[in-house]
């Protein structure tokens, strides 16, 4: 699948945007319109390492569990998680937020996700509306996390460790 990228302006410092995101227990606040039943896969849940699991709530997704990992924090500048989906965890994932400063203090969040489909058959899923529907769902992530750090509010639920 084509990369795509979706942005917001978040009228907070670069380095509170950062910290909040660099949480990866944070992501299931303002993500869980479309991540469910997320869990830690360690105990430490910020920087490198940081890892969850989680299921894709999309319309017909008969595979629904994915993973991701905090593989690169540089602070306060951008974050790349890497995570499988799918099938045999056959699909790879991408995830990078860059952050960069804003007139007047703000910060302009930039989410760009690149999904690898595996398979013909995950190539087809990807054209029949998958892609336009997770961007879909990634700007209204974003306007969510917009919410939670301006106004405290539409905060979902924190994750937590399985088990």
């Amino acid at each position: 699948m084509d990369p795509f990228s979706v942005t917001v302006t978040i009228a907070k410092p670069r380095e509170e945007v950062f910290e909040y995101l660099a949480d990866l227990a944070n992501h299931a606040e303002f993500t869980d319109h479309y991540l469910k039943d997320w869990h830690l896969t360690r105990e430490d849940s910020y920087g490198r390492g940081a890892g969850a699991r989680f299921r894709v709530a999309a319309p017909g997704n008969r595979f629904p569990w994915a993973d991701t990992t905090l593989v690169e924090v540089d602070p306060p500048y951008r974050i790349v998680e890497i995570g499988r989906a799918g099938k045999y965890n056959r699909i790879r994932v991408t995830g990078v937020y860059t952050l960069t400063p804003g007139p007047g203090g703000t910060t302009r969040v930039e989410f760009r996700n690149e999904v690898e489909p595996a398979l013909l058959t995950d190539r087809l899923l990807e054209k029949l509306g998958a892609r336009t529907w997770l961007r879909r769902q990634s700007r209204k992530a974003l306007r969510r996390l917009r919410s939670i750090l301006e106004e405290g509010l539409d905060r979902g639920t924190r994750a937590t460790i399985a088990g």
